[in-house]
């Protein structure tokens, strides 16, 4: 999970520069945390301490209401309403806030069933719980040591994304998008291609678009597959956590001793 937060800090200063380059500062003064890390840290509190993911959404919602670079604007209205009915969004929302499932069960259906229901609250559109879905089994799976080409090969044959495109075909032409079935396949792209986490993470932000969510669901997997988060970036992450977070977040990695 700290490398999904990792991934979004990092992401959080290129979401609206459409950088094209794996070149540029890892951590800056205006680096912080966003949405993606705040809901990723509900799905951890639900997780560990049950409860709806409803009410968590909306009660995480109310405390940080406005994080960097702000909500998805038909999240930001679901949540600060009273209706508690799903929107029917293929947003990639549901992926990126998905990383605490991938580490949180032992068997596949049970991080099928768990995916979709932390999606299903808000992104109940077939896109929407697939994305959530496709990227807690890439954290499951690089967890339990599968080569690349086995998580490449399986993500494919499940979820009918094409990993197959080079980055460097991608990044030309990609733009910004919302979208699971834009943003999904390209964030687990960017972890194929990469060497080792930062590599991970550099190959996101380098596609231009949404970057902190390419970087979130990006880093939740070079995490899992690379065991860890390198300590430089791990200090910068803790560092510029909120205590609340940084609590909820410590309390996730002892509860399934995480690196």
């Amino acid at each position: 999970m700290l490398g999904a937060i990792a991934g979004d800090m990092i992401g959080s200063v290129y979401e609206f520069a459409n950088h094209k380059s794996k070149e540029f500062p890892l951590f800056t003064a205006q680096t912080s945390f966003t949405d993606d890390t705040i809901l990723s840290v509900a799905v951890a509190d639900v997780l560990l301490n049950g409860g709806d993911y409803i009410q968590a959404f909306k009660r995480y919602y109310q405390r940080y209401p406005h994080p960097c670079g702000g909500y998805g604007a038909r999240f930001g209205t679901w949540a600060a309403s009273s209706d508690a009915a799903p929107y029917y969004s293929w947003g990639n929302g549901s992926a990126m806030r998905v990383s605490p499932v991938g580490y949180a069960f032992d068997e596949l259906d049970s991080v099928l069933a768990a995916a979709e229901q932390s999606a299903a609250v808000t992104h109940n559109h077939p896109e929407g719980i697939k994305g959530a879905q496709a990227t807690a089994i890439a954290i499951f799976w690089a967890r339990q040591g599968k080569a690349k080409r086995d998580i490449k090969s399986g993500i494919e044959s499940r979820f009918g994304y094409d990993l197959s495109r080079p980055l460097d075909k991608i990044r030309p032409g990609y733009t910004f998008s919302e979208s699971c079935q834009e943003t999904v396949p390209e964030a687990i792209i960017a972890f194929l291609e990469s060497t080792d986490f930062e590599d991970a993470i550099r190959n996101a932000v380098s596609l231009g678009g949404d970057a902190d969510t390419l970087t979130c669901i990006t880093g939740g997997i070079a995490e899992a597959f690379y065991g860890g988060v390198p300590e430089p970036i791990a200090s910068q992450v803790w560092q510029r956590l909120d205590p609340p977070l940084r609590q909820m977040t410590a309390a996730f990695r002892d509860r399934y001793s995480l690196p």
